[in-house]
């Protein structure tokens, strides 16, 4: 049996309550076999592990591994372009209308072999991981068409089975209106549930199915049809809700039961009293907004004291959140959506085991929970979110295995 004690810890952050009970002063942690086995007082677990291999940790600060629950990593081309387009005041869907944002990442993809852009992705995933990401949903969505969205879905898998990342897929064709079917909206629509989900399923490629609800995109009634038909054939519903105007895309997410409903930068009183009495989390993903630009950020705080599940996401993706950065996510909730640093922690670890329905234990550091961790240069976790814009990671493991 491997075992791995984590030793001279300054404080053990275990996400497992958004309260002080979660932080573990002068502790030591033990995993064996590729989980935790025990956090306890350092004299103890010495003696209990006389053989382990020791991992001094300088009183620095171990957390969970980040879950990050909502990415679209997979793509060829950065767009940085159009950012310097947004930074002279166009609007960003100004520029889509002109042919950028999605679909012009659309183009690119589809002009691209599976190989190439498992190589492309596998580096961000190394990115991912040096910011402490240690499991991380991706999308398709950049290819909207059956055979791209397919390959997509093929360069996800692969690259799970590579590891050491885990990567959960979800399927998203109804990201955009491909150009060739903007005047044709109800024939794309009816390609999606006809010929692209049945064969996501029967390929067993996708645990979710996602949808960009919002005006100019798919509407309401588009996306109800779309989940429901993934829904049908085993993709669980998530749904891009209220992000850039007011949509009801969060009461439509618990209406459909719906995992997730992300974005929500323009949630409405009534979205917020429904995710508060169900069980969809709501994931928030500051990043993007900051990004953009926008002055206003999701409710946060209003969600959180109205008892909604949260998580915290990145939303890596290269036109609206071309960063992994979640250490940054934690400071844009912190400064601009109410939250406290262990709040925003639990967020970004716990909260996004939430989304993704994951119930092994990851997302927490608790005895019998996969050993995902990271061990920060700091004294105190607040430093985390407080001091942003530093890499303050000393090394990462996934499973018990140093990865970083």
């Amino acid at each position: 049996m491997s075992t791995v004690l984590f030793s001279d810890v300054g404080q053990i952050v275990t996400c497992e309550s958004a309260d002080e009970r979660s932080v573990r002063a002068r502790h030591a942690l033990a995993a064996e076999d590729g989980c935790i086995a025990a956090i306890g007082p350092p004299e103890e677990l010495v003696a209990r592990y006389p053989r382990a291999e020791r991992v001094r940790c300088a009183g620095g600060v171990i957390t969970p591994g980040f879950v990050d629950s909502h990415t679209h990593a997979v793509f060829g081309c950065w767009r940085a372009g159009e950012y310097a387009l947004r930074a002279r005041g166009v609007p960003y869907m100004e520029i889509a209308r002109q042919g950028g944002g999605i679909n012009a990442s659309v183009r690119d993809l589809r002009a691209r072999s599976e190989d190439e852009l498992v190589q492309l992705t596998r580096a961000r995933l190394r990115e991912m991981l040096r910011q402490g990401i240690t499991t991380a949903e991706v999308k398709s969505g950049y290819g909207l068409r059956t055979e791209d969205e397919l390959k997509s879905l093929r360069v996800v898998k692969r690259l799970n089975e590579e590891g050491p990342l885990e990567l959960v897929p979800t399927f998203m064709g109804a990201h955009e209106f491909p150009a060739e079917t903007r005047g044709r909206r109800s024939d794309y629509v009816h390609l999606v549930i006809q010929e692209m989900i049945p064969a996501v399923a029967e390929a067993k490629l996708a645990v979710f199915c996602d949808v960009f609800l919002e005006p100019g995109v798919f509407t309401a009634v588009e996306a109800r049809r779309i989940l429901e038909a993934g829904l049908a054939r085993g993709l669980l519903p998530k749904l891009h809700a209220d992000e850039l105007e007011p949509s009801g895309g969060a009461e439509l997410a618990v209406a459909l039961g719906a995992v997730s409903a992300d974005h929500l930068g323009r949630i409405s009183d009534a979205g917020i009293h429904a995710l508060a009495h169900s069980q969809t989390v709501a994931t928030l993903l500051p990043a993007t907004l900051f990004f953009l630009g926008h002055k206003q950020y999701a409710p946060g705080r209003r969600l959180l004291d109205a008892g909604a599940t949260v998580a915290l996401a990145t939303d890596f993706n290269p036109g609206s959140a071309p960063s992994p950065n979640m250490a940054l996510v934690l400071t844009l909730a912190c400064s601009h959506m109410g939250f406290d640093p262990l709040e925003a922690l639990l967020a970004a670890t716990a909260g996004g085991a939430r989304a993704l329905r994951i119930e092994d234990g990851r997302g927490a550091l608790r005895p019998g929970a996969p050993a995902d961790l990271i061990v920060w240069g700091v004294s105190d976790y607040r430093e985390i979110p407080y001091r942003y814009g530093v890499n303050m990671i000393r090394g990462v493991w996934k499973r018990g295995v140093r990865v970083v």
